[in-house]
């Protein structure tokens, strides 16, 4: 896949998308030629190749083209960017005031907080409703509403080099599974001449990912259960500390780890150069291409493996605009037919992604095929997701992305600069609309 957790995998949400001029033709919707027809604008990401074997586009007709054979009077016009152009391109359209119908990206909160979405219980029928996960549900709400549908989802597991361990004289079936184990495993592989011991992406690209990832193992978050934020907890202040002074000073890293982008990393790790890694699905297709002999385990923590991991979602949501015309009921006919099993399966076995449906999930549970992803998928339902219902995530998530590797720097300050961060989400809490 195009992974979608190229920033993406919450990069609209976190970089915050800027607007481009000149988009009302690409957008909107209206009445079909005749009379009770209703035409329906489609806007999705591309998860494979833009005008590729693989590229997105190809499914979606397919859905589209077989959801009018059953629905004549609703026909769905398609439209599928790159991740790269999919924020400006849907962004302009909002701002424009000629927002497609539904929409397929990576985050919803601002326009849900704008009441431009439909709430999900306007679009589904409640045994719909009931098919999803219930805690990429929850993960679709803004303020105890659900205004996104989960669209595809993804866990993160530890990836680790077995013939490098072997070099290392480690156990090659043994993944370190606390924070003193990974310790060692890196000072192993650092004697044996390994280029990285462990891979620590904290640069611009998903450093709100990897931060996370380690927070979930020492109990902490970027919120608390009532969704406030606890950046500069100190669960969170010691795991950085620990990070500094257990990994980056001892040069288990590279060497200047926040600068250090996660794709990158994927890239050392499939030439062999990388020991030891967090990862989700799309490493373990890039390492299997490239022939690496590789292993996977729970995220380490603190005294042993970590309670919980990292959740990532990409999103559907139905924009209400042209509600007077009629739409609303068209586009739930459609979304609940884009999640029937078949469908649904359809695309997630296709790109190494996990189903956000019970029927899905128990389907690639049943599958030979996607053994592969079967640990990716025990993590789903209790995965930590990004607390992207907060309208203010998008610009902490920037924020945190730009700032928060300095606190595992040699020489750095985890108590400042996580601090300087709890203060600037606060500020972005105070100001967004209520």
């Amino acid at each position: 896949m195009k992974t979608m957790d190229r920033r993406r995998f919450l990069g609209l949400a976190a970089t915050g998308v800027a607007g481009a001029a000149g988009m009302t033709a690409l957008s909107g919707c209206g009445r079909g030629p005749a009379s009770g027809e209703v035409k329906l604008k489609l806007v999705a990401a591309d998860y494979g190749n833009p005008g590729g074997e693989n590229s997105s586009k190809i499914y979606w007709q397919k859905i589209a083209d077989a959801f009018t054979k059953k629905n004549p009077d609703i026909t769905v016009d398609v439209t599928v960017y790159s991740w790269t152009d999919i924020g400006k391109k849907l962004t302009a359209m909002v701002d424009a005031g000629n927002p497609p119908d539904i929409a397929q990206v990576d985050s919803y909160a601002d326009w849900a907080a704008e009441g431009k979405l439909y709430k999900v219980s306007e679009l589904l029928p409640i045994p719909v409703q009931a098919e999803f996960l219930v805690a990429l549900a929850e993960a679709g709400e803004v303020r105890r509403v659900q205004y996104g549908l989960p669209f595809v989802a993804s866990t993160r597991v530890l990836f680790y080099n077995k013939d490098l361990f072997k070099k290392a004289g480690l156990d090659p079936d043994e993944p370190p599974e606390s924070w003193r184990e990974l310790k060692s495993a890196a000072q192993a592989l650092k004697s044996a001449g390994v280029k990285i011991p462990y891979g620590l992406p904290l640069g611009p690209e998903e450093a709100q990912g990897e931060s996370l990832m380690w927070m979930l193992g020492n109990a902490g978050s970027y919120v608390d259960s009532v969704g406030n934020y606890t950046i500069n907890s100190p669960e969170n202040i010691e795991t950085f500390k620990w990070l500094r002074d257990n990994l980056v000073a001892p040069g288990y890293t590279e060497p200047n780890p926040q600068r250090v982008d996660r794709q990158k990393m994927f890239e050392a790790f499939v030439k062999g150069d990388v020991g030891i890694l967090n990862g989700h699905p799309t490493l373990m297709q890039q390492a299997d291409k490239e022939h690496i002999a590789y292993g996977t385990g729970k995220l380490p923590g603190s005294s042993g493996p970590a309670e919980g991991t990292l959740g990532v979602a990409d999103w559907m949501m139905a924009f209400n605009k042209n509600d007077k015309n009629g739409h609303r009921e068209a586009c739930g006919k459609f979304l609940a037919y884009v999640f029937e099993e078949k469908n649904h399966y359809a695309f997630t076995s296709q790109y190494g992604l996990l189903p956000v449906t019970t029927s899905a999930s128990e389907r690639m549970r049943k599958d030979e095929k996607q053994k592969k992803l079967w640990p990716f998928l025990d993590q789903l339902a209790g995965a930590e997701f990004y607390p992207v219902g907060k309208v203010s995530w998008a610009g902490t998530s920037a924020t945190i992305k730009k700032s928060i590797g300095r606190a595992a720097m040699k020489g750095g300050d985890p108590n400042g600069v996580l601090t300087m961060l709890q203060r600037k989400a606060e500020t972005e809490e105070e100001s967004a609309p209520s």
